[in-house]
């Protein structure tokens, strides 16, 4: 599922995530930029989690998190690594459009292209109100997805490659003038062949902060890869990073 870069990527991914969270992790005494020194680890929810991929290394690094996905053996491969590490995260089976905590985390993430794959454009901005209800008073929201602005520049109509051992192609297919990318996978390994075809809402930075200031967010960041670098034409990824409730630096509520 996931290429040797991504797996290597993770544990700059999860700096980032800590960075852009503000957690107070070294006592800094700067009110203006880091929130409050905190007394418990910080609450995270991997939202669809997949494999267990960042979830783990967020339990490595000693936050109390938690992993939402809809599907059974993604959370069955992650639930055995996280036993055989001895880490100790919660694993739920959930429709992210149903699942809600209220108050209760003080980071959200959803990562590497798990968004906007409903049908209904509502259902998405269910899932944002979810989240930003989820979140504590000064909690934050980060998401990473495909920005249309980069699919449209980097649009390939097909590749093969190999991973594990297999042999992959991959087609794509721009929808209803750029709305959507319809997404075909064929995966051929040991004389078997395996088809899926699925089909994401693709999102503009300026649409994504529209749909996130519509589920409540007012202070809202936009990036175009973990290192803070802006979204422009050279952007590697679309990542917003969303507070909810009052903001010490900017002073918003």
């Amino acid at each position: 599922m996931f290429d040797e870069a991504h797996w290597a990527e993770v544990p700059i991914v999860v700096d980032a995530v800590t960075l852009l969270s503000r957690f107070n992790l070294y006592g800094e005494t700067s009110s203006d930029t880091w929130k409050e020194p905190l007394k418990e680890p910080p609450k995270i929810l991997d939202l669809c989690c997949g494999l267990g991929r960042i979830s783990s290394e967020l339990a490595r690094t000693g936050f109390n998190v938690t992993g939402v996905d809809i599907t059974e053996s993604f959370l069955k491969a992650a639930k055995e690594d996280a036993e055989y590490e001895n880490l100790d995260i919660e694993y739920i089976k959930a429709d992210i459009r149903e699942f809600i905590r209220p108050g209760y985390f003080d980071t959200i993430v959803n990562l590497y292209i798990s968004f906007g794959y409903f049908s209904d454009k509502n259902d998405d901005l269910k899932v944002l109100k979810n989240v930003y209800e989820s979140l504590k008073k000064d909690g934050t929201f980060i998401i990473e997805t495909l920005g249309k602005e980069i699919a449209t520049r980097d649009y390939v109509e097909a590749e093969w490659f190999e991973r594990a051992g297999g042999l992959m192609l991959t087609e794509y297919k721009p929808l209803d003038s750029w709305t959507f990318m319809e997404n075909r996978w064929i995966i051929i390994k040991d004389n078997r062949k395996v088809e899926k075809v699925f089909v994401q809402r693709l999102y503009s930075a300026s649409e994504l902060r529209e749909l996130l200031e519509k589920a409540g967010f007012k202070e809202i960041e936009i990036y175009g890869d973990w290192d803070e670098s802006p979204y422009d034409n050279h952007a590697a990824k679309l990542i917003a990073v969303c507070r909810k409730g009052y903001s010490k630096s900017k002073g918003v509520e």
